[in-house]
């Protein structure tokens, strides 16, 4: 019963957390380029995460590291760059609908690579979640005719990396504790991520006498500390845990948190909108409940 609570309580933080995050990257590309976004991100993820989880890297087995590192890239390094290039030409709130395809990704995955197995309750639910998905995309489209949806390719890759790191953190990395996976990943990516930085030109004059740097520099540092460091840690601890579509089922709810912060910040919000997230719901509550 405890696991059970504090499993539900981990998806509502991660909710509002990751479902904030979309409106944060906004905001950042006022005053900074998308790769500026994604490498300021990860070095500044990577610093918080090794000060405080550098001490227990010695946990970690040697047969596990090259877990670790396959997960660091395709959970964080790559969709922190996907993510921001998606939002400069599609609205941030279709960006999260869009990230809902994770759990659909996370259960075919599973089953086809991981021989992770998902019952029928837990397909239905999902399938029911796609349905809400799909229909706040289709009325998405309607209202913002002038975004290019080619974009939406980066967000459907990055739903890819995720389905194949939460599978990899579920079988084999499930004795490994959240913060020293967290901690781990960015032993590979800061380094990457420092250099990647040095190319973006970040550190130049040009860049600093912008008007909108420091509000920039303040959302990716938000997005960095809450969005990445702190819910890293929580969903490693979640999908370990529970399952890893009930992990994944924290992509249906993110878009209800995004489109409330996109109405906030004037974005167009309908009925059929409001239909569609409450299908999301019922798709996770149907995933997730247990057998009477």
């Amino acid at each position: 019963m405890k696991n059970i609570n504090i499993k539900w309580l981990y998806l509502v933080i991660l909710s509002v957390i990751w479902g904030s995050s979309f409106i944060l990257i906004k905001k950042a590309l006022i005053g900074l380029t998308p790769f500026q976004i994604g490498s300021l991100r990860n070095v500044l993820t990577g610093i918080i995460l090794l000060v405080f989880g550098y001490s227990s890297l010695k946990n970690i087995k040697k047969t596990q590291w090259k877990w670790i590192a396959i997960s660091g890239f395709l959970g964080s390094f790559f969709p922190a760059f996907l993510f921001a290039i998606a939002e400069t030409e599609i609205d941030s709130a279709i960006t999260s609908i869009l990230n809902s395809l994770v759990p659909l990704n996370t259960i075919l995955m599973g089953a086809a690579v991981f021989k992770i197995a998902s019952t029928k309750r837990q397909v239905v639910g999902v399938i029911i979640g796609f349905i809400g998905t799909a229909l706040l995309i289709l009325k998405g489209a309607e209202i913002n005719p002038n975004q290019n949806y080619l974009y939406a390719s980066f967000i459907i890759i990055s739903t890819l990396m995720y389905a194949a790191n939460v599978n990899i953190i579920k079988r084999y990395l499930q004795d490994v504790k959240p913060l020293t996976i967290a901690a781990g990943n960015y032993v590979f990516i800061i380094i990457p991520a420092f250099v990647a930085l040095l190319f973006t030109n970040f550190f130049s004059s040009e860049t600093f006498n912008s008007e909108t740097i420091w509000n920039a520099i303040i959302c990716v540092a938000i997005l960095s500390i809450f969005g990445t460091a702190l819910a890293k840690v929580l969903f490693n601890k979640l999908i370990q845990i529970s399952t890893p579509v009930f992990a994944t089922s924290v992509t249906y709810l993110m878009p209800i948190v995004a489109l409330i912060w996109g109405l906030l910040d004037r974005e167009n919000f309908t009925p059929l909108q409001g239909i569609a997230t409450l299908i999301i719901l019922a798709g996770v509550y149907i995933a997730n409940r247990k057998k009477t």
